[in-house]
């Protein structure tokens, strides 16, 4: 069983920094790409930013970049999110996820971010 963990989560004020954690076990995160989601409630989850597996090439939603940052450290087994001027549209749950094809996709149990005054 592979189980991804988030860490990182919280209260913050608008302009403020949060980095996000993600760590794995049952696998090696050098294996897969990893991403990060976000959900809005009674919304579908929408993705944040991604890398792939060899951590060549990054993605990211429009509404994020510039200000988020994807990263991973397979040494550590863990990816970030290192997201700064937080805005209060950046509310939501953040879930990690991570997938390698004809071997798995899985999906952490998400973490609380909230932006507000």
């Amino acid at each position: 069983q592979v189980q991804l963990v988030e860490s990182g989560g919280g209260l913050v004020q608008p302009g403020g920094s949060l980095r996000l954690s993600c760590t794995a076990s049952g696998a090696t995160i050098s294996s897969y790409a990893m991403s990060w989601y976000r959900q809005y409630p009674g919304k579908e989850r929408e993705l944040v930013a991604g890398m792939t597996s060899s951590g060549g090439s990054t993605n990211y939603a429009d509404s994020v970049k510039g200000r988020f940052t994807i990263s991973r450290d397979n040494a550590k087994n863990t990816v970030y999110l290192q997201m700064n001027s937080l805005k209060p549209e950046d509310t939501a749950v953040y879930y990690c996820h991570a997938v390698r094809l004809f071997w798995g996709n899985y999906w952490g149990q998400g973490i609380q971010v909230t932006v507000s005054s």
